[in-house]
């Protein structure tokens, strides 16, 4: 009998796609989502359990074997609203996790948000239940949007990053959710206490991005700030302390080296390469 699969995020990007692929290979999944209406036209197993709801998460888990716990939206309280899907999880009797982390997650990471993934992983290797982590690197994605009116500015140094595109974590993902639905190419076991880093296909400075930018269109130059010139630079933005240190931090990681990484899981677990920044760029337009 194959396991039952369920996925939080299935309205968004990275559980979106997981959620296409299990569908297209005509494996059932229960969809957890907040707003049912955003759900696929395809889904005919969708229940409404946001994160921080316990009771309503355990109700929703109930009967399902693997689950894929895509990392809540950054907020304060992201680590208690993570600790909550994991005990309702527990409960319900699920038996595997599957987890999407960050690729420098430590208790003393430079980017502040990577400590909520290091809590996250550890309380999910003490819970009883089977997991597989997901650490990608940052999102190529994302920086085209770092760029305000044509510059890039933050504390990054020169710095590099093997910044990954969000389909090649989607496909990385539904591929595991596969292999374990009994229905991939991989034993269910291949994934037991597995952690796979997903990187794109080379590490590059922002001085890179910017160029690749420019390149593309979009006439984009990179400017070194100071970590104090960081803060001072975004206080206008009126964001929380903890959304400003998330900020300056993601610069400041990059600084470090801990991203400076580039691995060959993309291509492990999916069969294809994963995409570069520039192709990424190709493919927006």
């Amino acid at each position: 009998m194959s396991n039952r699969i369920a996925l939080t995020g299935a309205t968004g990007h990275i559980g979106g796609m997981a959620a296409d692929i299990l569908h297209a290979r005509g494996v059932p999944a229960r969809l957890l989502v907040r707003d049912p209406s955003r759900a696929p036209s395809w889904a005919d197993d969708v229940a409404v359990a946001p994160y921080g709801d316990q009771e309503a998460c355990r109700a929703a888990l109930a009967g399902i074997d693997v689950l894929l716990m895509v990392s809540a939206h950054e907020a304060e309280d992201r680590l208690e609203q993570h600790l909550a899907l994991i005990g309702a999880a527990r409960d319900a009797g699920v038996s595997h996790v599957v987890y999407t982390s960050f690729l420098s997650a430590a208790p003393d990471a430079v980017f502040t948000y990577a400590r909520t993934h290091w809590s996250t992983e550890r309380a999910l290797a003490v819970s009883g239940m089977g997991w597989t982590f997901l650490q990608d690197s940052f999102y190529a994605d994302d920086f085209p949007e770092f760029a305000v009116d044509g510059v890039i500015a933050g504390p990054a140094g020169d710095g590099r990053v093997g910044a990954v595109a969000r389909a090649d974590v989607g496909r990385c993902a539904g591929a595991v959710l596969l292999d374990l639905a009994g229905a991939g190419q991989r034993p269910a076991s291949a994934h037991d206490s597995a952690t796979y880093r997903l990187t794109g296909p080379a590490a590059l400075s922002l001085a890179e991005i910017a160029q690749a930018l420019t390149e593309h269109g979009s006439p984009t130059v990179y400017r070194a700030e100071t970590i104090e010139e960081a803060y001072a630079s975004r206080e206008a933005y009126g964001a929380p302390d903890w959304e400003l240190d998330g900020w300056v931090s993601t610069y400041a990681s990059i600084a470090s080296g801990a991203l400076d990484v580039v691995t060959d899981d993309v291509r492990a677990l999916t069969g294809r390469e994963p995409m570069s920044f520039a192709d990424l760029l190709a493919t927006r337009g």
